[in-house]
C-alpha cells in the first residue's frame, strides 16, 4: 500500500536523516553537482561512508561524476550528480475525451510527449493498451526502452483510492469501478505505478509553476465535470477515501429543479459545467454548440448571450468557493480546464460573488487567477507524483533492493 507521507515543497535532507545510499541521494535530487566533502559536511557522515554511498548509488545508475569544481590550489575536487536520463518516468494524464502523455527525465524535464482524443467509457484494457502503446511510440523517439521506466504517474476523472490505485465508483468510467491499475501497468513494466484523480495531479503540476511559493492553494478544473484538487500545508489533501475537493456535488441556490448524473438536485456540475452551459445555449438558439469548447469560441466570438451564460456559472462556482475558503483559507485559487479558456468571463463571475461572501479577512490577499498551465498541467503534476515517490528514501531503498536481488541495466 503506498501512503502519502512526504511534503510536497523543498525539505532537504540533511544530518539526521536516512543513513543508506537514499539519505545521500535526497541531496543530489536537485541536479547541482556536489564534492564529497559537502556531502559529508551535509550529512555528517565520514568521507569513507560517503564513498561507499556514492558507489552504492553508481552501480544504479543513478549518479555519477560531474565537471570539475573550483580548485583553490592543488587538485580540483571531483564533484558528483545527479544523472537526469539515467532513469525515465511515463506521466499520463486520462480524461473524459483526452489522453495526454510524456516521457520525462529525473529532473522532471519533458523529452517527448503525444496527446489524442479518447472516450473514457471505452474501459481500462483498451484505454491503458493505447496509452501503453503511445509510450512506446515516445520511447522510440527518444531511442530508449521500457526497461528505463522506474514509475509511472496517471491520473483519471474520477474518485480514485490512492492506497491501492483503483478508481471508486467513477460516474462518468464505466468498466474503471476497482479495476486495478498498477497491477495491469506491473504486467508490462517494472516500474512503481501511482494513480490519483486527474484534478489532484493538475494541482500538483499547476502548484509547481507558481512564480511565489504557496502552502494553501486551490486548483479548479471546469470542464464536463467540475472539480478541485487541495493543497493545503504545502501537502496535497484527498481525504479519507480519496474524493476531497469533488465541490461539482456541492449543492448551489441556482440549481432547484435541476437533476445531476449522481441522482441528486442543484449539483454545482449539473448548472455550471462545460456541458451544461452548452446545452444552455442550445435552447437560446445556438444549435451548433454541443461542447464546452463551442462555448469559449462563442465568447471569443463576442456573443453576448454566451458571455452571460459563462458569468452567471462563474457566479454558481463562487458560490462554492466562498464556502471553501471559510474551511481552508488558500493564498491562490487557480481556475483551470476547458472553460477557464473564457478568462475573464468566468473569473469575472467567481470574484463578485467569492468577494461578497467570503470574510474580508480570508480575502485580503486572496489572489483568484486563470491557471497558468492550459493543457500541460496533467503531465507535469503525474511526473511529479511519480518521482516524489520513485525518488523518495523508501523508493531508492526499493530500487536498491530489487537490482540486488535481479541485477540489471540501469540504463539502454
Amino acid at each position: 500500500m503506498i501512503m502519502e507521507t512526504d511534503h510536497l515543497l523543498p525539505n532537504p535532507l540533511g544530518a539526521g536523516g536516512p543513513s543508506g545510499p537514499s539519505g545521500v541521494f535526497q541531496l543530489l535530487r536537485d541536479g547541482t553537482p556536489k564534492t564529497r566533502t559537502e556531502l559529508a559536511d551535509r550529512t555528517g557522515m565520514a568521507r569513507s561512508t560517503i564513498n561507499d554511498r556514492l558507489a552504492a548509488l553508481t552501480e544504479l545508475g543513478l549518479v555519477g561524476s560531474a565537471t570539475d569544481g573550483a580548485s583553490t590550489g592543488g587538485r580540483p575536487p571531483r564533484r558528483v550528480a545527479l544523472l537526469p536520463e539515467a532513469r525515465l518516468v511515463l506521466a499520463v494524464d486520462l480524461g473524459a475525451s483526452h489522453l495526454r502523455l510524456a516521457v520525462c527525465d529525473l529532473l522532471n524535464r519533458q523529452l517527448a510527449a503525444a496527446e489524442e482524443p479518447v472516450d473514457i467509457a471505452a474501459g481500462p484494457e483498451q484505454l491503458l493498451g493505447r496509452v501503453l502503446e503511445r509510450a512506446d511510440e515516445l520511447l522510440t523517439r527518444i531511442g530508449r526502452e521500457r526497461r528505463a521506466i522506474m514509475a509511472v504517474g496517471i491520473g483519471l476523472p474520477g474518485p480514485v483510492h490512492f492506497g491501492t490505485g483503483r478508481p471508486s465508483r467513477p460516474p462518468i468510467m464505466p468498466g474503471w469501478d476497482g479495476f486495478d491499475v498498477p497491477g495491469w501497468f506491473r504486467q508490462h513494466l517494472s516500474a512503481l505505478v501511482l494513480v490519483d484523480n486527474d484534478v489532484n495531479i493538475m494541482a500538483l503540476g499547476e502548484h509547481s509553476q507558481l512564480s511565489r511559493s504557496a502552502e494553501h492553494f486551490l486548483f479548479v478544473k471546469v470542464a464536463t465535470g467540475i472539480g478541485a484538487g487541495i493543497i493545503s500545508g504545502g501537502r496535497l489533501q484527498r481525504g479519507a477515501q480519496g474524493i476531497a475537493g469533488d465541490i461539482g456535488h456541492v449543492r448551489v441556490s441556482s440549481g432547484d429543479g435541476i437533476f445531476c448524473r449522481c441522482g441528486n438536485e442543484g449539483c454545482l456540475e449539473a448548472v455550471a459545467s462545460g456541458s451544461r452551459i452548452a446545452a444552455i445555449l442550445r435552447e437560446a438558439g445556438h444549435p451548433e454548440i454541443s461542447t464546452g469548447g463551442d462555448v469559449v469560441r462563442l465568447v471569443d466570438a463576442g456573443d453576448l448571450e454566451a458571455m452571460g451564460a459563462v458569468r452567471q456559472a462563474g457566479r454558481d462556482l463562487g458560490e462554492v468557493l466562498a464556502a471553501s475558503i471559510s474551511f481552508l483559507n488558500p493564498e491562490v485559487i487557480a481556475v483551470g480546464g476547458r472553460m477557464a479558456a473564457a478568462g475573464e468571463h468566468l473569473l469575472a463571475g467567481v470574484r463578485e460573488v467569492v468577494f461578497q461572501r467570503a470574510m474580508p479577512l480570508a480575502t485580503q490577499q486572496l489572489d483568484i487567477r486563470q491557471a497558468v498551465e492550459h493543457h500541460g498541467a496533467g503531465t507535469r503534476g503525474a511526473s511529479i507524483l511519480a518521482l516524489h515517490h520513485a525518488l523518495s528514501p523508501a523508493g531508492v531503498d526499493a530500487l536498491a533492493a530489487a537490482a540486488a536481488a535481479s541485477p540489471a541495466p540501469a540504463a539502454d
